[in-house]
């Protein structure tokens, strides 16, 4: 093969994003927006909140990032609060679905109770297992009532940048009671032609101790089907392997799939007709 691998600038990786965002079909185009939610007691502590980022127009989704409770205020009600201000930000921004991980160790009856359903399943060398889980939001499901309610005296509001490092922070402490924080190292690799000319970028992440990512993966569109995808790709697989990893993932939608599927990745999981029209794709490849 006649090109050079280096390392991948800031400004080729935005580039490697715009060009993805045109190569998906229109319909999936989305405007991303993160918002924070935040409940406070009496004395203006912040108590519980989450942290979520909307994909408006035709992606129609949130992903519901963290959500975490103060130990000293759980089973009151107060999770169920920001679950159903979340589902409601999101009806009215026209998503219809809501997205969400968590593990063995976390809240998983919690959200089933809300409606919500396991559609991927990790299990990590250390015995605890990642999960996520969806809500159509059209879709007719009995709300949950806690037993306990006593925490709705209390009131959801939006947060700041700031309320969203303190949920961060109390989220952090719960799971490394559990797991330690993985150090996340990047691949961020480019192929040149002969005169320095940028033909493909990868963009990957390993998380040590868990499991590797594929982020973004293109090529420029006069050299595909050549190979160039596939050798990066590899590469970003030899990468996590150095580093340990069992296995590592990606997403795709029903636009570029089967580039993944004949590169050796399996299903293990899907989202159907999210966005409208289409179907998202969650796949591993052991490495």
């Amino acid at each position: 093969m006649d090109y050079k691998i280096k390392n991948l600038t800031k400004e080729e990786a935005a580039y490697i994003g715009e060009k993805i965002n045109e190569i998906v079909p229109r319909e999936v185009d989305a405007d991303k927006e993160t918002f924070v939610l935040k409940v406070e007691n009496e004395n203006g502590e912040i108590i519980g909140g989450c942290i979520a980022e909307a994909y408006e127009y035709h992606w129609s989704r949130v992903l519901l990032e963290e959500l975490w409770v103060d130990e000293r205020y759980r089973h009151q009600g107060i999770g169920s609060m920001i679950i159903r201000e979340v589902e409601r930000i999101a009806r009215g921004k026209g998503c219809r679905v809501v997205t969400l991980g968590t593990a063995s160790y976390m809240a998983r009856p919690f959200y089933e109770r809300h409606g919500y359903e396991v559609f991927t399943v990790l299990k990590k060398a250390n015995g605890y297992i990642d999960y996520s889980l969806v809500k159509y939001l059209d879709k007719d499901t009995p709300n949950y009532v806690p037993t306990n309610n006593s925490g709705t005296r209390y009131m959801v509001s939006f947060g700041s940048e700031d309320d969203a490092d303190i949920i961060q922070n109390g989220l952090d402490t719960y799971d490394e009671a559990y797991e330690p924080k993985y150090e996340t190292v990047g691949f961020y690799k480019k192929l040149t032609d002969n005169d320095g000319k940028f033909a493909a970028g990868v963009i990957a992440d390993v998380n040590k101790g868990a499991y590797g990512f594929v982020k973004a993966l293109f090529v420029e569109e006069p050299l595909r089907r050549q190979g160039l995808g596939t050798y990066l790709l590899k590469e970003a697989e030899a990468f996590a392997k150095e580093k340990d990893m069992p296995v590592i993932m990606t997403s795709a939608g029903d636009w570029n799939v089967d580039f993944f599927k004949k590169n050796g990745y399996l299903l293990r999981g899907e989202l159907k007709d999210v966005p409208k029209g289409h179907n998202c794709y969650e796949l591993y490849k052991l490495i």
